[in-house]
């Protein structure tokens, strides 16, 4: 990514700072061990940053779970917060910056979230063969 530093480099550095700056506890459950292209990555920094940017507005939550996999079949991010959660016709325009970051290079976000509960997105961006 940046400065020669690996996605999985760039997404640590990137949710360390983001956990000092906010106190919110981050659980990293998973990063990826190789490499994607690089418009997959620029995505899915996108869609973290769009994330956690709402787990600090609107969840209330102390700890966030981050887990980006990157294998054959393609990569998928999940972030997860046990936070307020929202009803999905709520949905703003975060989420749908989300979906055209991720949908820029051919993969799809959701979201669930319960009220009360949490939220968790979910992006997958399937391998180009």
């Amino acid at each position: 990514m940046r400065g020669g530093a690996s996605l999985a480099e760039t997404l640590e550095s990137r949710l360390t700072q983001w956990s000092e700056r906010t106190g919110v506890r981050v659980e990293i459950w998973a990063l990826p061990a190789t490499d994607v292209a690089a418009p997959v990555g620029q995505a899915v920094l996108e869609a973290l940053n769009e994330a956690l940017a709402n787990v600090e507005r609107h969840s209330g939550a102390k700890v966030v779970s981050v887990a980006v996999t990157a294998g054959r079949d393609g990569l998928r991010m999940t972030v997860s917060d046990h936070g307020r959660g929202f009803p999905p016709e709520k949905a703003g325009r975060g989420i749908a910056r989300m979906r055209a970051a991720i949908a820029e290079v051919g993969g799809t976000l959701s979201v669930s979230s319960v009220k009360g509960e949490g939220t968790t997105i979910t992006a997958a961006v399937p391998r180009r063969r």
